[in-house]
């Protein structure tokens, strides 16, 4: 997990955390412009899970002509970083919905005000 996704993790985690309501409550613009961060992430971690499942392709093949401990390092190598983006993707997307619930609690709590 790169030091941006530790950041936004933990700030999803300090908004879920907030109260839903009153003073201490966080802006409604905070948790939409984490919500859009949130989201970026999420696509930019796709589009890597879609590079690695290339290069991992592309290894596999190569493999065919070149058994050398090398290409089955990298095999590895490629299979943990996927795991790790799939991880990182499935945590991210559970906590944008809780939070994305938050966001449609704040807006409600704001029209009723």
């Amino acid at each position: 997990m790169t030091h941006d996704s530790a950041h936004l993790f933990e700030e999803i985690t300090k908004l879920l955390a907030a109260p839903r309501s009153g003073a201490e409550a966080p802006p409604l613009a905070r948790v939409e412009d984490t919500l859009t961060a949130g989201y970026a992430r999420a696509l930019a971690l796709e589009a890597e899970r879609w590079r690695i499942e290339r290069k991992l392709g592309e290894v596999a093949g190569q493999l065919r002509n070149d058994r050398s401990e090398l290409r089955t390092d990298e095999i590895a190598t490629l299979a943990e970083r996927l795991s790790d983006a799939d991880g990182e993707l499935s945590r991210l997307r559970g906590m944008l919905a809780t939070l994305r619930m938050r966001a449609s609690d704040l807006r409600l709590a704001q029209a009723n005000a």
